[in-house]
Formats: structure tokens, C-alpha cells, sequence
């Protein structure tokens, strides 16, 4: 890996946009390339398509985000296995070093119980990396309702690598900054993002929740954290392509402003 982190976008930030649009800001915004959440969308399926896209905007694909949720439930076919062996497959057809991928739903029973040491196997077979993500306990009402196994604190597990999605810590009310110091040299990926005291997985743009978002940046900048930061926030609501270019500029702002990065600001073509 680089010696200094490098600051991705999320394909999913572009949202309701597409994965082109995501390439074409990251490149505008000087992003230092782009996380493809594998979705509905048929090119974020291709990896054929990514490497085009990559090459024509000049931007490198970082990540590979395994189709985990509800909505992608058959994309890449219906067996879990089968869709981290996808993508572990275009992310060493681009060049990608991490596959991110969330636990298991707890109704994935079969799946969940060979879930450790089944990427413990494939991790053996290749050098892309499978950074399991924290996730969090659904809310609903005053009661809260475990959905994944083994579970969504990716701390109590024998992963060798993780992804600690800022998001998701507000979610769980977690500390983030303890879960950082807690994963240690197991934490190789970020999704940079922000949250409040809701139910609902946010997904702000850093700065604009409750989490000590630049505090955890600095944390890793101060250990020598080599790995990728990834913003993946939620532009959905944005107005038109004006204002979604503006929250994705803020957010890589604040993260070369806290890991300590030189930025000379956002490219006038965004």
C-alpha cells in the first residue's frame, strides 16, 4: 500500500446518478479514485464497463464493494459465496487491493456459519483484502433487533482486515474512536461519513453529524495508517448535479484537511 492514505469516492455518493457520473466527479473533484458499490446499475456489474471507465477518466478503482443489501439481494446471482468470488475476480481484473464487504443477515444461517473461516480461505488464495465492515443493531421503537451474525461489531470476530463506516458507528452509537484503537492494524479501509442519534442510516457528509469524524482521521494519521478513505455519503436529495458536486467537494476537503494532505481545492469543470 502507499505510505499516505489515499481519498476515494464511493460510486454509491452519486446517487440517484450513475456509476459513469461517479468516475466523471471523482476525476472533476481530484478524488484519487473511486469505490464501485456493485448495484442495480449494470455497469457497476461490468467489470469490462470499469476498466473503460477507468481508463477514459483517468481514475483508478480503489475498491470493490461485495452486493450485501437488501435491494442487491440477486445481483451476481443469489449464493453469497459466489458473489464474493465475483468480486474478488473484477477486483483483480482492476487493480483494486480491498473487497468490502458486511456481515452476513442473520437469516443467511448456512452462510454466517462458515462466514470467518470461509474468508479466512479465500484471503489465502489471493492478495485482495475482504475488509468486513462494522454495521449496527436495526432500531425500531425503544428496542433494537440483532440482524446480522455473527455479529455487527466487526470487533468481536477474527477478521484480519475491516472497514469502519462512520455512518454506521452513529447508527450503533458506538465511540468510533474506541472502535478505531480497538481494530488496530485490522482496520485498513474507511467509509468517511457522518450520522446523528437516528435510526436511519445517514450517511452525512463529514462535519454535519455528531461523530468525532476528524478526530478519528487524525487518530490515523497519527498511528501511520496506510490504507484507503472512502467518502460514501448520501446525496439523493441534492437539487441537481451543482449541489451533489458541492457536498463531494466538502467531504474531500474535510478529509485531506484532517489527514493532513495538501489540497489545492475543487477542479472549476466539476
Amino acid at each position: 500500500m502507499s505510505a499516505v492514505p489515499r481519498v476515494g469516492l464511493s460510486t454509491s455518493s452519486v446517487f440517484p446518478e450513475t456509476t459513469a457520473a461517479a468516475f466523471e466527479l471523482a476525476a472533476a473533484l481530484g478524488y484519487d479514485g473511486v469505490e464501485v458499490m456493485v448495484g442495480t446499475d449494470a455497469t457497476s456489474q461490468d467489470p469490462d464497463a470499469l476498466r473503460a471507465l477507468s481508463d477514459h477518466y483517468e481514475v483508478p478503482i480503489l475498491s470493490i464493494h461485495s452486493p450485501c443489501l437488501l435491494v442487491t439481494q440477486r445481483v451476481w446471482g443469489t449464493d453469497s459465496w459466489g458473489k464474493l468470488q465475483r468480486a474478488q475476480r473484477a477486483a483483480e481484473q482492476l487493480g483494486a487491493d480491498t473487497v468490502v464487504v458486511h456481515p452476513p443477515f442473520r437469516w443467511q444461517r448456512d452462510y454466517a456459519r462458515e462466514f470467518v473461516e470461509g474468508l479466512a480461505r479465500m484471503e489465502s488464495e489471493t492478495d485482495v483484502r475482504f475488509a468486513v465492515e462494522n454495521m449496527f443493531p436495526w432500531r425500531a421503537g425503544p428496542g433494537a433487533v440483532g440482524a446480522y451474525l455473527p455479529d455487527w461489531d466487526v470487533r468481536n470476530d477474527d477478521y484480519p482486515h475491516t472497514t469502519l463506516d462512520l455512518s454506521h458507528t452513529a447508527v450503533s452509537r458506538s465511540d468510533a474512536i474506541e472502535m478505531a484503537y480497538d481494530l488496530g492494524d485490522r482496520l485498513v479501509h474507511v467509509h468517511l461519513a457522518d450520522g446523528t442519534d437516528s435510526p436511519r442510516d445517514e450517511h452525512l457528509v463529514p462535519g454535519r453529524g455528531d461523530q468525532p469524524v476528524a478526530q478519528v482521521l487524525t487518530h490515523l494519521v497519527g498511528r501511520g495508517f496506510a490504507g484507503t478513505v472512502i467518502a460514501e455519503i448520501s446525496t439523493r436529495r441534492a437539487p441537481d448535479r451543482a449541489a451533489r458536486a458541492a457536498d463531494l467537494a466538502e467531504s474531500l476537503a474535510f478529509a485531506r484537511l484532517h489527514l493532513g494532505q495538501h489540497w489545492s481545492g475543487r477542479n472549476d469543470d466539476a
